[in-house]
């Protein structure tokens, strides 16, 4: 079997923003892969990092330190005319459309920009023509050519910026929550969209979001942030069958079960403060909230580790190695029977 080529790899990636409190850690210490035409999601609570994380990797911000590297080549100093060359073949799908086009524009003239911007097309006609066949790729009607941003809706929005984001071709996209801002009815289509997209062209796709349920659907691997530090990272399927982390757990119990007579169970609720991302004291980010810290884990941050067949996790003792009464610990905190069932984690 061929071994993947690899599209985007970050190693010790950081980004830390300046306030007048202190260095705001917003990505810490980030080393993943996406291998070229597969998906990895990014989750976590608002505030963990997803947005910076992709935001650095496509040059959008500047790293604070590690690297970046895309088809091989580092491109983590790249400036100037690199950039401009590296917008062709790295795009992004933002949030909100609204904000991220041009009201002032209309859907021809924004999905048009990107060619002359890189000088693509000789002749308007050529662009013309091109703006078309991408309208029809992603479901827009010609007739709104001529359209105005406000005087469609938020799923024709959506689809004008992927329409633009795909414009050059590009070989990696970041999608960040593209379908959040969506009604639920509308979130499907563009996620089979994307999906689509990636089967017909071979993208490659960081697809962020903190919906799990979204996630599971769109994604191969999914690396799970909080407060810009990795504590799991596995398959799609893995994750759902046996996440390891509490923090991890704690996101998945949360999902909305649609059963009437759901009161609860296998609810685990995080209590504590969230620990504050400027100037992080030392240990494990999730301390304050973590149902089986130690003082072990208020004082030394947990290795990034593999504990089972590409299934890597941030914990000192999700493999049962650091004393027998943590799963009865995690029991008595989450109030018996009403939390998940843990015998399979520490």
């Amino acid at each position: 079997m061929a071994e993947e080529k690899v599209m985007i790899e970050a190693k010790n990636l950081m980004k830390y923003f300046d306030t007048p409190r202190g260095k705001l850690h917003a990505v810490d210490d980030i080393s993943f892969k996406i291998n070229k035409g597969k998906t990895l999601g990014v989750v976590g609570e608002s505030g963990c990092g997803k947005s910076t994380l992709g935001r650095t990797l496509i040059h959008l911000l500047e790293s604070t330190g590690g690297q970046i590297f895309f088809d091989g080549k580092d491109i983590t100093n790249a400036t100037g005319k690199e950039i401009l060359e590296l917008r062709k073949q790295m795009q992004i799908i933002f949030q909100d459309p609204f904000s991220s086009i041009d009201p002032r524009m209309t859907v021809s003239q924004i999905i048009e920009e990107p060619f002359i911007i890189h000088k693509t097309y000789k002749s308007k006609e050529e662009r013309e023509k091109r703006v078309l066949e991408l309208m029809r790729t992603v479901g827009l009607d010609e007739r709104y050519v001529n359209t105005y941003p406000h005087e469609l809706d938020g799923g024709r929005r959506q689809r004008i910026g992927i329409a633009r984001a795909i414009a050059l071709n590009p070989s990696f996209i970041v999608c960040d929550e593209p379908v959040s801002a969506l009604d639920v009815s509308i979130q499907a289509q563009i996620l089979n969209l994307l999906m689509d997209l990636k089967d017909d062209r071979g993208f490659t796709y960081m697809f962020i979001t903190h919906d799990l349920s979204v996630v599971k659907h769109i994604s191969d691997e999914i690396l799970v942030l909080y407060l810009g530090k990795m504590v799991e990272k596995t398959t799609s399927d893995r994750l759902f069958e046996n996440p390891i982390h509490p923090y991890t757990r704690a996101l998945l119990s949360a999902i909305p079960v649609p059963e009437l007579s759901y009161k609860g169970k296998n609810a685990t609720v995080m209590k504590g403060e969230v620990t504050s991302p400027i100037d992080p004291p030392p240990g494990c980010r999730f301390a304050a909230r973590c149902p089986i810290a130690t003082d072990r884990c208020r004082k030394e941050i947990p290795e990034f580790r593999e504990v089972e067949e590409n299934h890597f996790v941030a914990c000192h003792y999700c493999d049962g190695s650091a004393y027998n009464g943590i799963n009865d610990q995690y029991r008595k905190d989450a109030k018996g029977d009403e939390c998940i069932d843990v015998n399979v984690v520490f």
